[in-house]
């Protein structure tokens, strides 16, 4: 990579840096950041909901700095090294003299500003977008074994940070079929498969739970076209801002006449057209297409310096970006200041008014995977999520959070007010309850298996097994059990209780790592007369229904 870079490319890199420095230090954790810091809490091959690298960076920003900086800092490294990255990506002569436009380009885009400090799972997604840009550039320049071997690791690194950086590595491919036929490619492919086993590893091992939940466990809801592709479009803009007529204007004036080229524009447009389709299905979040900001950044650059018009307009219309961005930025510290209530208000001093009210107790919250790490990190409470029937699974499902609050007086909080021993008040008006409960006891890791698709007969008895993971007995007289009704869209409608039967009835509890098969029948819906998916939950000492079974396809 190149040494020698302007001095105010130096001067202007390193005021970004300290910018975003002290705004990792001042703004308060948004809740996503926060359930990454529990991620990093026991570090892992994977976790419920994405891959391991969001995790290994706080785990290593924690050894250097406390508090948000401990979990942001490789946060405000890694950005930072995009922009160098990518700036010794663009081959131009020319580029010395336009570094400040290069910074209002790189600095006015939207979601890549925010990742300049927010630690997510995209952050590791562009730098190493950018870095696998940068080395399939000199790769194609000089095909040989260092490039092939960093091209592996940078594909592995891609794929550690999300599962759909698979598409920038697909669409790399298909704007060069030719490189099937290179040893070199080749290598790549297997050093990244080799750097990858860990996590294949992790998921056989954990019954692939992350790949079953996003494809397949997951609730949609019906197409909605303002919701899912109009909301698309209104992403595509909400990338860019007030730049965005001259990013895509740049974009279609561009032409692969060359290999790099024709590779960066695969990848836009091919990311493009993969979550246009996608938006037919579901809803398209924002951050889900920020990939094409990286090659958009060299795309871009290059046209402004050949285009006096664009050139200019980027250049205007990227600094009134960049103040209304500083503006929210501020707005994310200091709450007056900001247009709207954000996520970063507010958590601080509720947590240290439960705190002060309960002392050290341990905190069981009701379906929320984001309080609950929030509160573990600004109160420093033990803290456990107990997912019902009216949630969805996450990384409290599947790690040991829930052994730590068992057989203990807990705070157990919850929106719902009746019963309530405590109520708190946040800083917008909204409330939560807390109820003593002296001894929480809890297995939301009982498992109900139906063999499906299931003939759906409310006249036939029907089977499930009962699988108890945990390494001690469990009294049945605890549990109660019930069926949920699904749409096609997985959305439950019906929620019925049941009273499955045992063969035999002298079992009155289940061993540890023991399966135990009831007989029930299918009760008659209210709501839902043609049920899509069924599922079997267990309720234990009174609490609501938990997600015990997977989502059983109906015939």
């Amino acid at each position: 990579m190149k040494t020698k870079l302007p001095r105010i490319f130096l001067i202007i890199l390193g005021i970004g840096f300290l910018i975003n420095l002290l705004q990792s230090y001042f703004t308060p954790l948004i809740f996503d950041e926060a359930y990454y810091w529990h991620f990093a809490k026991k570090m892992s091959w994977g976790y419920f909901d994405h891959p391991p690298l969001v995790a290994l960076l706080i785990k290593i920003s924690s050894f250097f700095f406390d508090g948000e900086l401990g979990v942001r800092f490789m946060s405000c490294v890694l950005s930072t090294a995009s922009l160098l990255i990518l700036w010794n990506t663009i081959d131009h002569p020319k580029k010395n003299q336009y570094v400040v436009h290069y910074f209002v380009l790189a600095y006015s885009m939207t979601l890549l500003n925010a990742y300049g400090f927010f630690t997510l799972p995209d952050t590791p997604l562009l730098f190493f977008t950018a870095l696998l840009l940068y080395l399939y550039k000199k790769f194609l320049e000089k095909p040989g074994l260092l490039w092939g071997i960093a091209m592996g690791i940078a594909m592995a690194g891609l794929m550690y940070s999300k599962y759909h950086a698979a598409l920038v590595i697909i669409f790399i491919l298909l704007s060069n079929l030719k490189l099937v036929f290179n040893k070199y490619a080749w290598l790549s492919v297997f050093i990244a498969l080799l750097c990858y086993t860990p996590h294949f590893i992790w998921l056989y091992e954990n019954e692939f739970v992350t790949i079953n939940y996003h494809l397949f466990d997951r609730p949609n809801d019906p197409y909605n076209f303002n919701k899912y592709t109009l909301g698309y479009f209104v992403n595509l803009l909400a990338l860019f801002g007030l730049t965005f007529p001259w990013v895509y204007w740049a974009l279609f004036k561009t032409k692969a006449n060359d290999k790099f080229t024709r590779a960066l524009l695969f990848l836009v447009y091919g990311v493009l057209i993969f979550f246009f389709i996608s938006s037919f299905n579901r809803r398209i979040q924002t951050q889900w297409i920020i990939v094409i900001s990286i090659p958009l950044v060299i795309i871009v650059f290059r046209f402004m310096m050949e285009n006096e018009v664009a050139k200019k307009w980027i250049y205007r219309m990227g600094l009134t970006n960049i103040a209304l961005i500083l503006y929210l930025r501020v707005g994310l510290v200091y709450e007056p200041m900001s247009p709207i209530y954000y996520e970063t208000h507010g958590n601080i001093a509720l947590a240290e008014d439960v705190r002060a009210a309960v002392g050290d107790m341990p905190l069981v919250f009701e379906n929320s995977y984001r309080k609950a790490p929030m509160f573990a990190f600004y109160s420093g409470n033990t803290t456990y999520s107990l997912n019902n029937e009216s949630y969805r699974r996450n990384q409290y499902s599947i790690d040991d959070s829930e052994s730590k609050v068992q057989h203990q007086k807990v705070l157990y909080l919850s929106g719902r007010a009746s019963n309530a021993d405590l109520t708190f008040t946040k800083s917008n008006g909204s409330k939560i309850y807390g109820k003593y409960i002296d001894n929480f006891e809890s297995f939301r890791k009982l498992k109900t298996l139906l063999d499906g698709p299931i003939d759906f007969n409310l006249e036939k008895e029907q089977t499930f097994q009962l699988y108890n993971p945990y390494d001690f007995e469990i009294d049945l007289s605890k549990l109660r059990f019930n069926v949920a009704y699904m749409t096609d869209f997985k959305i439950v409608i019906d929620r019925l209780p049941i009273s499955p039967k045992l063969n035999d009835p002298n079992i009155t509890s289940i061993g540890a790592k023991d399966t135990i098969t009831y007989t029930f029948k299918f009760p008659e819906p209210k709501k839902l007369k043609d049920p899509k998916y069924v599922r079997i939950g267990i309720m234990e000492n009174g609490m609501n229904y938990g997600i015990n079974g997977k989502n059983t396809k109906i015939k």
